[in-house]
């Protein structure tokens, strides 16, 4: 899967070359920005099954994904990620592929969507219904927290 980092303040788009890319201040990092209010080692970036995985090494002056710090999260196309003072918005995925397309991508109104999931859905149950074979996985909840508590209150 090909992924691309766009500048928001202008500039030549990074590709995510990497499965697993490290983002920091350090030169032998992958993705590197030289500048004081990025850490040395910053982040890592992960490119799995249709994803992009994001997640802060401890950096001092945080990561940001759409203007919410966390210490980890799963990328949509589109998504602004700010790395200290460093902003970007990252393309994967039909979000890249419509660029080099011409955006030819067609666009859903609300309701056909909503239609489209409770479809989804019914046929889902029937199908999980019909077949007992299927195992049910649990989802166990990580203890640590996605983001950071909101400090105001």
């Amino acid at each position: 899967m090909r992924a691309v980092l766009v500048p928001l303040e202008g500039g030549s788009p990074v590709e995510i070359a990497k499965d697993m890319t490290l983002v920091g201040r350090q030169e032998d990092m992958d993705i590197r920005i030289d500048h004081k209010s990025v850490s040395k080692v910053h982040c890592v970036l992960v490119k799995t099954d249709g994803l992009v995985l994001l997640r802060d090494l401890g950096s001092t002056n945080g990561t940001r994904v759409n203007g919410t710090r966390i210490r980890r999260a799963a990328l949509l196309p589109n998504d602004k990620v700010s790395f200290a003072n460093f902003h970007f918005r990252i393309l994967f995925g039909i979000a890249l592929a419509s660029i080099h397309a011409g955006d030819q991508t067609q666009q859903i109104e609300l309701g056909d969507l909503k239609k489209v999931v409770e479809l989804a859905a019914a046929k889902a149950d029937a199908n999980a219904d019909s077949d007992p074979d299927i195992a049910i996985v649990e989802v166990q909840r990580n203890v640590l927290p996605d983001v950071y508590p909101d400090e105001r209150k």
